[in-house]
């Protein structure tokens, strides 16, 4: 009995050696095998595979060093990975199922812009350029599960830009189809977490359907926490935006397949957030081509059945946002303080309902200010309700501004505007009432560096607004009218939000600071 069994472990070793002599021998072509039958189901991409290992027992194939690249912008390559494993599950074929278990260590997935503008710039459609069959051509069994341990996701606006990058990204995939669900049916549960940006966190807990035609389908819920916002600074410089602080939280529900999108949220937070948009005549051509495309695409999903938009809370606190004149002599600033916004019940679809805002913060840090808003759903253009009043803003700290606008500034003054308007059927209907008290234009102290005609100019101003004055408050007043059809009915709500808002500072506001101090321009 003993001999049998020497016998048998020694067939068996034999056996053993033979197979992994086999495996050895095969591994290079094999690896040529599979690199070619990747490459053939792959359309803009070429792939390559270091090192590939087969071993016999297990059933399973080692790719080390896959390096793919994309064939119009192959500097630098749009994925490395350590290491993929593909291997049999044998538990499952006790229940007469063949199918594989991947696994990817390490992964590093790097974009640039430019691999998005080929992509763009590339007719093939997404769908078709193979992903799914070169993963199969690595191994040509049916995937039960997928998995991704310690991957990193890299994106670089342009060469002088910091990287943008999601790491520590563990994915995992199970019970991957080979057959076609039903459009409502998501079978593959998906888990994903990672870190955004260095310090914020991303989880997702799902299913997908990844052979929905044209292209797969998810469902589940997603979160963000604390994610800098400060990491995207130099992708947006690009547009004039200067982004210091700030970072991102929200949670809710996502839902993207060809059938329907949606996103409902929960809860959107900003906390912190201190940014400048900067207006230069170098930024201003791509700030509105992006503007008009973005006001195009809320167009085509507003109302549009199969897409929700939604959140049910949006909230800015402790913000400092600005507008900065770059191209006005002299440069100017505007801007609110310890801003907090609170916008409920966003949506895209009229169904939804009304949303309603609310905002307060000190215009130039000194203003108090409070905006309300109602947004009625859209029928026929923008239909909203606006009240909004700051009050007691120091005018000395608008010196720049009213230089640059009205070529005169001011020793001291108080500032306050009142505003309500209605826009409903294409029209607006409103007014701005801006308000000055206690203007003191002329300083011989301040004044000091200005030519004479400049102080004759002042002095004179000063002394017309005197007279001009209400004497028992010491108060000019000026109520501006706003009547008459929309400039542009066919524009967005916000679009014609930001118009209304541009046009009552430079045609209601600088004018009425004219009016009160008895200047004509």
């Amino acid at each position: 009995m003993r001999r049998r069994w020497k016998w048998f472990l020694g067939i068996l070793a034999v056996v053993l050696v033979l197979a992994y002599a086999i495996a050895f021998l095969i591994d290079e072509p094999l690896r040529r095998l599979t690199e070619r039958q990747m490459n053939a189901r792959m359309t803009g991409y070429t792939a390559r595979i270091g090192h590939l290992n087969f071993h016999p027992i297990g059933f399973a194939v080692d790719l080390r060093d896959v390096v793919v690249v994309q064939d119009a912008h192959p500097d630098p390559p749009v994925l490395r990975v350590r290491r993929l494993t593909a291997s049999v599950q044998w538990s499952a074929i006790i229940h007469g199922r063949i199918v594989a278990d991947f696994a990817m260590d390490d992964p590093e997935a790097y974009v640039d812009r430019t691999h998005l503008v080929r992509e763009l710039e590339d007719p093939t459609p997404v769908e078709e350029h193979g992903w799914q069959e070169a993963l199969q051509a690595i191994y040509p069994l049916k995937l039960n599960e997928f998995r991704i341990r310690d991957g990193t996701v890299t994106y670089v606006d342009s060469e002088r830009a910091q990287p943008v990058t999601l790491r520590d990204l563990q994915v995992v995939i199970n019970d991957v189809r080979n057959v076609r669900s039903a459009p409502d049916v998501y079978p593959s549960p998906v888990r994903v977490e990672g870190v955004v940006f260095d310090a914020g966190r991303l989880r997702v807990e799902g299913h997908a359907d990844f052979l929905r035609v044209p292209h797969l389908g998810v469902k589940g819920h997603v979160a963000l926490e604390q994610v800098p916002l400060d990491a995207l600074r130099q992708v947006v410089a690009r547009y004039g935006f200067t982004l210091a602080a700030g970072t991102f939280s929200g949670a809710g529900n996502v839902e993207y397949a060809p059938e329907v999108k949606v996103v409902d949220l929960d809860e959107v937070r900003i906390d912190g957030l201190r940014a400048d948009y900067a207006y230069r005549a170098h930024t201003a051509e791509p700030v509105k081509a992006a503007a008009e495309a973005t006001a195009e695409a809320a167009k085509e999903v507003a109302n549009e059945p199969g897409i929700l938009l939604k959140a049910k809370r949006i909230r800015a606190g402790g913000a400092t946002v600005g507008f900065v004149n770059e191209e006005a002599s002299p440069r100017y600033r505007v801007f609110l303080a310890d801003t907090d916004l609170v916008l409920e019940n966003f949506s895209n679809q009229r169904t939804e309902g009304t949303a309603t805002a609310k905002l307060t913060g000190r215009f130039m840090g000194s203003g108090a200010t409070m905006v309300r808003a109602t947004f009625r759903p859209e029928v026929d253009g923008p239909d909203f309700d606006l009240d909004a009043r700051t009050e007691n803003t120091d005018l000395k700290a608008m010196n720049d501004l009213l230089r640059a606008q009205a070529k005169v500034d001011v020793v001291s003054g108080v500032f306050s505007v009142y505003s309500e308007v209605r826009v409903k059927h294409g029209r607006v209907e409103g007014y701005v009432k801006p308000l000055f008290q206690d203007v003191d234009v002329y300083s011989a102290g301040q004044d000091e560096d200005k030519s004479f005609g400049q102080k004759l100019k002042e002095k004179a101003v000063e002394v017309i607004g005197k007279v001009l004055q209400n004497r028992p408050r010491d108060e000019v007043a000026t109520v501006v009218p706003i009547s008459g059809p929309l400039e542009n009915p066919k524009a967005s709500t916000w679009e014609t939000l930001i118009g209304l808002v541009r046009n009552a500072f430079f045609e209601a506001i600088v004018p009425g600071f004219e009016r009160a101090r008895g200047l004509r321009r």
